[in-house]
């Protein structure tokens, strides 16, 4: 969950590694640090906290000018986040520095091996270790490189480690096993980062790196090895969006400003999917169509946000290809000891790539020979790379913690596969294929209408500042939607939020409403009037027992108004496709709650945006 940044060049490195470390705060935030290599010693700074910690203290004591350097912002695991847990970690003679995203689950056995020995730990950190052993390694007259991939060779669990040598002011040397890590290549200079963000603004040129690698680079080379030494190669490509889109735009928060990009983020990832006459063309997929009419079961694997696309998917192709399908969180999945075969197609989805639960299922599918399809946004990122299949979601990058476009081009990727599928194995008609692929091309447009009625959500969103509790009831496709609602209060607002299925309210949940308490009801869409009218009963349910009733339903749906005590409208949407739309007002309503509680939107506590630990 880390953000690590490594720099050699030309440039100042403190003002490198910091900007990096700015873009990279979303990932972590409980401390930050920096070290550079300066004449034969390491200088740095490291703070608990904001980065604005460490900002003020290097303002107050500025650093000597380097072109070398490392730096650090930490989500916490081992250790509370204080000043002597932050990194960089430095080893016991001050030798070398290292900084540190993951796991190191055996450094308990490696941390009493060095106290044994005479080693003065300081922090309560896995890390620590790292340092010391990388230092003892120098010490015994081995290069940083060579040091790394001794020390890797005995590291357990998942890590990305990014060292610099005080006595070596040529390199950066890191490794990887399970964990986030990007080489970003420029002229005269070279980056290493947890995300492409860090160095986006000096180069869009980046080298991807396998598992069990380590990276050095210079100012003008990047070597690649293996664990054992052995010379390897990484994979190159263009990062295909640029420093803007990582900016606020004139937005208050990243979040917002994601929440409104969502018209574009649909349309863009149904770029190129389709011919004139709505055919679908998925050639980023890479399985033959003969592997795909085999595919008996499906089982989507997720976390979080994408687990409720992930739901949302499963009522979508189970419709169109009439193949069972699953939704498995992904951090349960390998532990149930699932029924997989040759013939199972495992999907995953994740924003980054890199969900460690996600990825240890995938691991876990591919073992029993299962096909894995993953659905991301991250080019050049883990889970994409050890999958058989993949496709894109091509929302371009997202800052905010709490995801709102992954959410909605995640549903688009799922639906594009349903139709894919059902396409290939013929369960349904080519009319009816591209009648679906026209409503999703129409989908940009209706987004935008929900987005131009914002102050209206927001104005309830102020209403309700007080509330202490609130409950989002949906059906059918409405009822994930419903559970997405509930997820982004309670990490936002920090307030009490359950989404739940409409028709388990007399099985229990009622008993929670009282007088006053603010109920969102995701309502579907005439047509399938039997799920319509079942949720308009819930509705006066809730009513009844005194619930202030929010309802989210379609323009022109007049049924509901005599039960709603607000009325959020989105434009009519075929039930399938209306998550997309109702999604949005509650997005929105989050996001404005947590504005006037005076909340960090972006930075919610204790959450950082991508889970890279177990």
């Amino acid at each position: 969950m880390c953000g690590i940044v490594g720099y050699v060049g030309e440039q100042s490195a403190e003002s490198v590694v910091v900007e990096g470390l700015r873009r990279l705060e979303y990932r972590g935030y409980d401390s930050a640090g920096v070290v550079l290599v300066d004449d034969g010693r390491l200088v740095g700074d490291k703070r608990a906290g904001k980065l604005a910690n460490l900002d003020k203290a290097l303002a107050e004591a500025p650093l000597p000018r380097s072109t070398i350097g490392i730096g650090h912002t930490r989500w916490a695991t081992h250790g509370p986040p204080t000043d002597h847990n932050a990194h960089p970690h430095r080893g016991q003679q001050g030798r070398v520095a290292v900084v540190h995203n993951g796991i190191i689950e055996n450094f308990a056995v490696l941390r009493a091996e060095l106290e044994g020995s005479g080693a003065e730990l300081l922090s309560d950190t896995d890390t620590e270790v790292a340092a010391h052993l990388l230092e003892r390694e120098v010490l015994a007259g081995c290069t940083l490189t060579e040091a790394m991939q001794a020390v890797a060779r005995r590291l357990e669990g998942a890590f990305t480690l990014v060292a610099v040598d005080a006595e070596d002011d040529t390199r950066v040397v890191a490794a990887r096993r399970n964990s986030p890590l990007v080489v970003g290549l420029g002229e005269g200079e070279n980056f290493l980062a947890s995300d492409v963000a860090a160095f986006i603004g000096h180069t869009r040129q980046a080298l991807e790196l396998g598992q069990d690698q380590v990276v050095t680079i210079t100012r003008d080379a990047v070597e690649v090895s293996d664990f054992s030494g052995a010379p390897a190669e990484g994979k190159e490509y263009h990062v295909d969006w640029d420093l803007t889109a990582a900016e606020k735009g004139g937005f208050d928060w990243f979040m917002r400003k994601e929440i409104f990009e969502q018209p574009r983020a649909v349309a863009d990832s149904l770029l190129g999917r389709h011919d004139d006459t709505g055919r679908l063309q998925l050639d980023e997929i890479r399985m033959s169509e003969d592997e795909l009419r085999d595919v008996d079961k499906i089982i989507i694997t997720a976390c979080g946000t994408a687990f409720y696309a992930g739901l949302v998917a499963k009522y979508a192709i189970e419709h169109w290809t009439r193949i069972p399908c699953e939704v498995e969180l992904a951090h349960e999945f390998r532990y149930r000891d699932p029924i997989l075969t040759r013939d199972t197609l495992v999907v995953a989805i994740s924003q980054s790539g890199e969900t460690a639960d996600t990825l240890m299922a995938i691991r876990h599918a591919k073992e029993q020979r299962a096909k894995v399809l993953a659905i991301c946004n991250t080019n050049g990122s883990t889970i994409p790379r050890e999958s058989d299949a993949v496709i894109y979601t091509h929302a371009g990058p997202e800052i905010g913690v709490a995801s709102t476009k992954g959410f909605t081009t995640q549903l688009v990727a799922c639906y594009l596969l349903g139709l894919f599928l059902a396409q290939v194995r013929g369960t349904r008609f080519g009319d009816e294929i591209a009648a679906v692929v026209d409503e999703l091309a129409a989908m940009p447009d209706r987004l935008q209408q929900v987005l131009d009625d914002a102050e209206s959500v927001y104005g309830l969103a102020r209403e309700l500042e007080g509330a202490r509790s609130v409950l989002f009831l949906g059906r059918h496709a409405g009822y994930p939607v419903a559970l997405e609602g509930a997820l982004k209060l309670k990490e936002l607002a920090y307030i009490h939020a359950e989404g739940f299925a409409a028709g388990e309210l007399k099985h229990g949940p009622i008993a929670l409403i009282e007088p006053g308490m603010p109920v969102f009801c995701i309502v579907p869409p005439r047509g399938r009037d039997f799920l319509h009218d079942k949720m308009v009963s819930g509705i006066q349910e809730v009513r009844a027992r005194g619930a202030r009733t929010i309802v989210v339903a379609d323009e022109g749906d007049t049924s509901v108004e005599p039960y709603a005590d607000v009325l959020l409208r989105v434009p009519r949407s075929s039930t399938l496709l209306q998550p997309l739309a109702a999604v949005l007002p509650l997005q929105l309503f989050a996001c404005e709650l947590a504005t006037v509680k005076g909340h960090d939107v972006d930075q919610p506590r204790n959450l950082a945006k991508s889970v890279t630990v177990e």
